[in-house]
């Protein structure tokens, strides 16, 4: 899907300046992106990414329609946060969020607007930019370019020469140049240095600029040449729909179930520790820690069914679709409150054990099922579902930036520290695992650790501090910047009992 329909006799004008760019940027990519971990140099590529796409598309006079700015901008925000946090996961993220978003604007260029589409027109505009981002080069070389037009260019004649002369007295250089080196030790040295090349570098260069410039050649060949690809699976086929009587039982079971389940957790709720330890025989802590991951995964799965319930329902009637929608306003209502049982655990659980990534990065990714299920509660249920998948997106972005914005690791460290103050278990070696992001919350809290803890911990940091090293500019890092910064102040590194 492309930003405009793109008439032959300007595709191959469109297609060199594809090509140039490409080459330009993958050998951007080769000389940027080699040096990892990643930091500055991933968001300057995205940028330039990005301007290349604006530049070509304004020079050829094409309009990107859909929202296609509006999908860049965040393509480049997020790639820029990969230099403001070190987190590996948060890292991750990031990456995912850059790829999405660069995906939808090539797949939604010219399909419509981002703002009102399906799900499953997002998954097929995804879909397709990948596969035609893979296959665009290919594409771009030997379908797009007009060769009649080219062989008619005043230059054709001299090229061909030139190919030919290169074609016979290429062999002959080399045939005479071994015989020369053979001869003459002074001219054997001359070419030995000459060619005197490190192939493992010639072929690390030779790939990384390969990679970067394919992959930028397929998307911006995708997101400004491709063709329309109508959505097959905009709307359920026939054979596949569903009556709301199939509907409505398995809605209904589910229900009941959701139910049984949530009588049962009022009582813990609202009971304490005294009905968990007397019902179940066993400690707060263990209810917490068996409950909390499996009720994030029924929360998780929910979210398809219902999408996937409202797609395949034959919409025959209003009746029909009161009784959907009342269903699983239901089970939506139900699940809030099963949700509420999980927050529940997972506070109980990291007042016991601490806070750590994974119950961090769980507990955010249930607050965004909260929001999307709201979401789908005013779209969905109610007639409006080509407007769901843009604000789930939004969402989605949203909590990143919020993510970005606290400094996971480094709110992890400051949790757990605090909980050391007030004399509970400190886990020194996870602290210490922890991303350079959390470096300056530790050493400003080693004052609050016991002995053994803060030894333990300046130990670890001594060790890891091989990971802080500047490195070259391209891969600069705010979060590893200050943890440099910070442990060269305090002497740990150089004094690790201190």
């Amino acid at each position: 899907m492309s930003a405009v329909q793109t008439a032959p006799e300007v595709k191959s004008p469109i297609a060199l300046g594809l090509v140039a760019a490409s080459v330009a940027l993958g050998l951007l990519g080769d000389g940027l992106l080699r040096a990892t971990p990643w930091g500055l140099n991933a968001g300057l590529w995205t940028a330039a990414l990005t301007i290349g796409l604006l530049i070509i598309a304004r020079l050829q006079r094409l309009q990107l329609r859909g929202g296609v700015r509006w999908l860049l901008l965040p393509a480049f925000l997020f790639a820029a946060a990969i230099a403001w946090r070190d987190s590996p996961t948060l890292v991750g993220l990031n990456i995912l969020a850059v790829a999405v978003a660069l995906g939808l604007a090539a797949g939604r260029s010219r399909a419509g607007r981002v703002r009102v589409a399906g799900v499953t027109d997002y998954l097929f505009g995804l879909s397709v930019a990948a596969l035609g981002t893979w296959l665009g080069p290919v594409l771009l070389v030997f379908s797009d370019f007009d060769r009649s037009r080219v062989s008619r260019t005043r230059w054709s004649p001299q090229m061909a020469d030139i190919g030919r002369g290169l074609t016979i007295g290429l062999p002959l250089v080399l045939l005479f140049g071994c015989l020369f080196a053979a001869a003459d030790a002074v001219f054997e040295g001359l070419v030995t240095n000459l060619f005197a090349w490190d192939v493992r570098a010639v072929v690390s260069h030779g790939f990384l600029f390969g990679f970067w410039a394919w992959l930028a050649g397929g998307y911006l060949r995708q997101a400004l040449l491709s063709s329309d690809v109508r959505n097959p699976i905009r709307r359920c086929p026939h054979v596949l729909s569903l009556g709301i009587v199939e509907t409505g039982i398995v809605l209904g079971l589910l229900d009941l179930l959701f139910l049984a389940f949530v009588l049962v957790q009022l009582g813990y709720l609202f009971g304490g520790t005294a009905l968990v330890e007397s019902s179940a025989g066993w400690t707060y802590a263990e209810y917490a820690r068996r409950g909390f991951f499996e009720l994030v995964a029924v929360a998780a799965l929910v979210l398809p069914l219902l999408l996937l319930g409202e797609w395949v329902l034959r919409k025959e009637s209003r009746a029909t679709l009161r009784g959907f929608r009342l269903l699983a306003g239901v089970l939506i209502a139900l699940l809030f409150i099963i949700m509420e049982s999980a927050l529940v655990r997972m506070r109980l659980y990291q007042q016991e054990f601490g806070l750590t990534e994974l119950r961090l990065y769980t507990t955010a990714f249930m607050a965004w099922l909260a929001v999307v299920f709201v979401w789908l509660l005013l779209t969905v249920l109610r007639g409006r579902r080509s407007r769901f998948a843009f604000g789930a997106l939004v969402a989605g972005f949203v909590f990143l930036t919020v993510l970005n914005a606290i400094n996971p690791d480094a709110y992890i460290a400051r949790t757990n520290i605090e909980r050391a103050a007030e004399g509970k278990r400190f886990d020194s070696a996870y602290a210490a695992s922890l991303s350079d992001d959390a470096v300056p919350t530790l050493i400003n809290g080693l004052p609050s650790l016991a002995a053994a803890d803060r030894t333990i911990l300046i130990e670890q940091l001594r060790q890891t501090s091989g990971r802080r090293s500047r490195g070259d500019w391209r891969t600069w890092n705010r979060g590893r910047a200050l943890a440099a910064d910070v442990l060269n102040e305090n002497g740990t590194v150089q004094h690790p009992t201190r």
